[in-house]
């Protein structure tokens, strides 16, 4: 089977906003609303990719290893996880959820980093904010309005959790990220393990890693 992940259309300029999230903003107050910890998130960590050492690779390190270390904090993977394998997740013992939530958290950094170096100084812009109707979701509305002047929405879908609101789910240009690997990692298990999925993910994720 083609590995066809990372492919959708406006995913590189979606992956840096999905990297903006990359902050727990532990200096937020404990109760701060979703959409104000994407505001902060976003603010704090465009200011780290705006830095003159992000360009030199020689001094990036430090400054990927703070992206690195937020992006655990920010994304409930435990989560992104379960919801991405589908019903299947059950079949999964402990060790493969874990080992599985690990592989895809690295995917989905490793994809990050490589595509940030592109950002340009695209404007975000917060048009809406939906919860469900317990509160216990909320989908934070952005729209990331490009150099060219294309405009792409990028929805954030958040849920509390250790005392702030972490994303499980982007929407970017009414794609679900979900949905999108969901549907990938169905076919896949069609005819392989949880450790072979778990191999190609890792695999996948190291791919990544050496184009940067």
């Amino acid at each position: 089977m083609r590995w066809a992940l990372l492919s959708w259309r406006g995913l590189a300029p979606a992956f840096l906003l999905l990297g903006a999230l990359a902050l727990a903003a532990p200096a937020l107050a404990a109760d701060a609303g979703p959409r104000q910890t994407l505001e902060t998130a976003i603010t704090r960590v465009l200011d780290e990719i705006k830095n003159p050492d992000w360009v030199n690779p020689a001094t990036r390190g430090p400054l990927r290893q703070r992206i690195e270390d937020e992006v655990y904090h920010a994304f409930d993977f435990g989560e992104f996880s379960s919801r991405t394998v589908g019903p299947r997740w059950r079949s999964f013992t402990p060790e493969q959820k874990k080992r599985f939530s690990d592989a895809f958290a690295e995917l989905l950094l490793n994809t990050y980093l490589n595509k940030v170096t592109g950002y340009n100084g695209e404007n975000v812009a917060y048009v809406g904010e939906m919860a469900s109707p317990d509160g216990k979701r909320v989908e934070v509305r952005t729209v990331l309005t490009m150099k060219d002047g294309r405009k792409i929405p990028v929805n954030y879908r958040m849920l509390p959790k250790d005392g702030s609101w972490r994303v499980y789910d982007v929407i970017i240009e009414n794609i679900s990220l979900v949905k999108n690997y969901r549907t990938q990692f169905h076919d896949i298990l069609n005819s392989a393990t949880p450790d072979q999925l778990i191999e190609r993910v890792l695999e996948k994720a190291h791919e990544v890693q050496a184009e940067q």
